[in-house]
């Protein structure tokens, strides 16, 4: 079992920055099981998306409106994964939800709201 837990949400105007946290916990076998970490969003009356992916090994993935203006990290001696979100438009206003992969299982937090404001 892992736990998630965002923080760094909020209210920003477009064009600004901001950065989300994501800190997992659970024991010590399945803390060090996790496999891919992850950000997705959900836009008002919209499905959840992926925003960006990252592997044990530091490989990315990104969707495509986010190239270039989001970056994932992670570290995995905090067990932190980390979302910078810059040059932020309207269409990024949605909840931003944490995601884990441990075997084959996946794990979500509770989510985050991201509102950008014109």
């Amino acid at each position: 079992q892992v736990q998630l837990v965002e923080s760094g949400g909020g209210l920003v105007h477009t064009g600004g920055s901001l950065a989300l946290s994501c800190a997992a916990s659970g024991s010590f076998f399945s803390i060090n099981a996790i496999d891919t970490m992850g950000w997705y969003r959900q836009p008002p009356g919209r499905q959840r998306e992926l925003v960006a992916s990252i592997t044990r090994g530091g490989s990315t993935i990104y969707a495509d409106s986010v190239k270039g203006r989001f970056t994932i990290s992670r570290d995995r001696a905090k067990n932190t994964v980390s979302l910078q979100m810059n040059s932020l438009k309207r269409e990024d206003t949605a909840v931003y939800y944490c995601n884990a992969a441990v075997f084959g299982s996946r794990y979500w937090g509770q989510g985050t709201q991201v509102t950008v404001s014109s």
